[in-house]
C-alpha cells in the first residue's frame, strides 16, 4: 500500500479550520490535522499523486492566508 505524503506548515491559527474545510472539499486529496493550535502548526497528509494539486491550492490560498512550509523537526514543534 502506498502511504500518504506528510508536509508540515505553520499557518495563521485563526485560519486552521478554514484551511481544513477547503482541503476536505477536494474529496480524497488531502487531510489536515492540527499538531499545535497555539503555534498554528498543521500536518497535511497528501494522497499519492496529488502533490501538485495541493501545492496549487496552497499557493492560491497564500494570497489571503499566511501559510509557511516547515521542515519536520520535533525540536521546532
Amino acid at each position: 500500500m502506498i502511504e500518504s505524503i506528510k508536509k508540515y506548515y505553520r499557518v495563521d491559527r485563526r485560519e486552521i479550520s478554514f484551511l481544513k474545510f477547503i482541503l476536505e472539499a477536494y474529496d480524497g486529496l488531502a487531510i489536515l490535522t492540527t499538531v499545535d493550535s497555539k503555534k498554528g502548526i498543521v500536518v497535511i497528509n497528501i494522497a499519492p499523486g496529488c502533490e501538485a494539486d495541493v501545492k496549487m491550492i496552497l499557493q492560491d490560498l497564500k494570497q489571503n492566508v499566511m501559510i509557511e512550509y516547515i521542515p519536520y523537526n520535533n525540536s521546532d514543534i
